[in-house]
């Protein structure tokens, strides 16, 4: 029995959706939004709307928080890259430094008054092939 059980499964293994979920808040931050079917977005609306809170408490618990379920590994920096990130080109900054950077910079800053409610799922149709019903999923 199911009871008490709050995410759905999405018909994958526990750590394909853990990466899968990751991936896909990554793209969300990166972009703004992104298209996926309406049950992928149901339970990825559940995990951003939750990087956005811990964004807004801007702590170092809350920022390591964050860097664990984005499935985040730094690499170091060469001193080449260094240097171009001191120069201002920030192009040499991998995309998990930049979904982080941006939760809590831009994010944090944009829905400080807002209590809740950061993303929104407009629904487009069906896909072609096997008619899984479609969405964007948005930050306000």
């Amino acid at each position: 029995m199911r009871h008490r059980k709050q995410s759905a499964k999405l018909n994958r293994t526990s750590s394909h959706r853990r990466c899968m979920m990751a991936n896909m808040l990554k793209s969300l931050i990166d972009n703004g939004r992104i298209e996926t079917t309406v049950a992928k977005a149901k339970e990825l609306r559940r995990h951003a709307d939750r990087l956005i809170t811990l964004g807004k408490k801007g702590t170092l618990e809350s920022r390591r928080r964050v860097i664990a379920k984005l499935m985040i590994h730094f690499n170091p920096l060469t001193p080449k890259e260094k240097r171009r990130v001191r120069e201002g080109d920030h192009s040499s900054y991998n995309i998990d430094r930049r979904v982080v950077k941006k939760l809590f910079d831009e994010f944090s800053f944009r829905y400080t008054d807002r209590d809740g409610g950061y993303t929104r799922i407009i629904r487009m149709g069906r896909r072609n092939g096997d008619a899984a019903p479609l969405c964007l999923i948005e930050y306000i």
